[in-house]
């Protein structure tokens, strides 16, 4: 049964804005918006042969349209995965009985399942390459008449592969390497995990600082308790080092997780965890027991979704000292972000933090700049990581947005250059096809006084100017009148280009639709978003 998606450039036709319906339409709202339609572009209303031939192609968009919509098991198909999922083979085998949400269900299942095929001839790739820097001398020169040194202190570089051998085994084979002041390190390890009843099971074996052998689990015991657990043995010259940690997970509520955790090692703790996220808040408090430290470290970050933006806060305290951060992370593009914050400690002092994340890879930089916490130190972290984003956003970024863009769009051309010809055909043929009941609703309108109008435009909108560009835009006044319905108009949630009578005249470009109508004998304008919803008349408090 195939599954596979089509290109992500082709354009889907929506069938509930050519009916302008809303998406939870009754049958008895899809049927109505079938009949106004059929009176319109049925082949019988007309009596030349180029208009019947024009009405018959919009008639059977109608009707292709009232088919799937008012098929509870189409409907189910469109509505989860779109036109695509009608032309997936196999469909047809699926029971017609099944209710919709079982047809959703079996949708995401076989796509799962698909997913699933393709996670298992990748590799999924994982690092992290982390860069000390130490630049103290900066802001506390030991000898200020020279210029002071900035070195890296430290370096290490992790990596890991993935290698599913079926849908419960994966082998992952990962290592590291540190470097500090002229001396080095490095393990690597190889865990084979196996998902089992309920959980999971993992063995380690390893190499490094002496042979490593591990042996981990985890268990879901009810619908919001779960146990993790392991132990290893570290055989170093002439000893073992065992260690043995578990964690006991209880999910709270809906968005809050709480978690006790054992770890008996060289640096034994006792941690107790309580987690909180949604979607625009997130905060994470713990408290840890241990040798050779106590602390208490809270957490916070808010989600700036429509940004693509996060800002975060942190503090510990223990008896080590004390620790603030503050930073923000910002996401540049699908699969990568960038991360700076300022750490201020007694007595680790200020440290400016960069990272930079790409899909599985993560870059870290900590520049040490005092260790103590000077004035000038602070104002520096924390101005220049603004001052850099903006730099990189004006010069780099932003035009590379842009012609991404203005990739896409060509793309998009390209891939449905037919479609769109055909559709702007049709649009044609519609006004035309419309003539006759548009002159009937703006004369039955005028005469009582109702909604008439005057003039619609839709296309791109120069906000300067308070103009359209003539060759991105197109004059929708016929479509929208006939739309009308008793000194009404009420358009959804989605975008006008697949209204009847309209045609995208500026693919990949932000439009909007400028409408200039009377009621009432008083003449009134508004400006929408090509996405936004609105019924006219706009009622007023008077």
């Amino acid at each position: 049964m195939s599954v596979d998606a089509d290109s992500d450039n082709e354009l889907d036709e929506n069938y509930y804005t050519f009916l302008n319906l809303p998406r939870d339409a009754t049958g008895e709202q899809i049927s109505a918006a079938y009949r106004k339609l059929s009176r319109i572009y049925h082949p019988d209303k007309h009596m030349d042969v180029e208009s019947k031939q024009k009405a018959g192609q919009l008639f059977n968009r109608t009707k292709r349209a009232y088919e799937v919509l008012s098929d509870p098991h189409k409907r189910a198909i469109y509505d989860c995965v779109g036109q695509k999922g009608l032309r997936t083979d196999g469909w047809e085998l699926v029971h017609r009985t099944k209710t919709p949400a079982e047809i959703r269900e079996e949708y995401e299942r076989l796509a799962q399942a698909a997913e699933e095929r393709k996670l298992q001839q990748r590799t999924n790739p994982r690092g992290n390459i982390t860069i000390n820097v130490n630049a103290t001398e900066v802001f506390t020169p030991y000898d200020e008449t020279q210029l002071p040194r900035i070195e890296v202190s430290s370096m290490s570089i992790s990596q890991s592969i993935e290698a599913p051998i079926n849908r419960k085994d994966v082998l992952t084979l990962g290592g590291n390497l540190y470097s500090s002041n002229g001396n080095g390190s490095g393990n690597f390890i190889l865990c084979g995990r196996r998902l089992v009843n309920k959980g999971w099971l993992e063995i380690d074996v390893g190499a490094g600082n002496g042979p490593l052998l591990g042996v981990k689990g985890g268990r879901t015991l009810s619908s919001v308790l779960t146990i993790n657990g392991g132990t290893s043995m570290n055989f170093r010259e002439g000893r073992v080092v065992p260690a043995v940690f578990s964690t006991l997970a209880v999910q709270l509520d809906k968005h809050t997780m709480g978690s006790l955790t054992l770890n008996v090692s060289a640096q034994s703790s006792m941690t107790t965890q309580i987690d909180s996220s949604n979607e625009k808040h997130a905060w994470t408090t713990s408290f840890v027991i241990g040798f050779p430290h106590i602390y208490l470290s809270a957490a916070y970050t808010r989600k700036m979704l429509e940004n693509e933006l996060k800002l975060k806060v942190a503090a510990k305290l223990g008896t080590f000292g004390f620790l603030a951060e503050y930073g923000a992370e910002k996401k540049v593009s699908k699969y990568s972000s960038v991360f700076a914050a300022v750490s201020l400690g007694v007595p680790s002092g200020v440290m400016l933090k960069f990272k930079i994340v790409r899909s599985n890879q993560s870059y870290i930089f900590p520049i040490h700049l005092s260790e103590e916490i000077v004035p000038a130190a602070v104002f520096y972290a924390t101005v220049t990581p603004i001052l850099v984003w903006f730099l990189f956003k004006k010069s780099i970024l932003d035009p590379m947005r842009l012609e991404e863009k203005n990739a896409d769009i060509e793309k998009t051309k390209r891939c449905n250059e037919q479609r769109l010809n055909r559709q702007r055909q049709e649009a044609h043929a519609a006004v035309e096809l419309m003539q006759h009941t548009y002159e009937r609703i703006v004369s039955e309108e005028g005469r009582r006084g109702g909604l008439v109008i005057t003039r619609a435009t839709y296309g791109q909108f120069e906000e300067g100017n308070n103009n359209f560009h003539e060759s991105a835009s197109i004059d929708v006044t016929i479509p929208l009148q006939c739309l009308v319905t008793d000194a009404t108009l009420v358009l959804y949630r989605s975008s006008k280009s697949e209204l009847p009578g309209f045609y995208d005249p500026c693919i990949g470009e932000d439009k909007m639709l400028k409408i200039e109508y009377l009621y009432r004998n008083q003449s009134n304008v508004i400006i929408i978003k090509d996405m936004d919803s609105v019924r006219l008349p706009i009622s007023t408090s008077n």
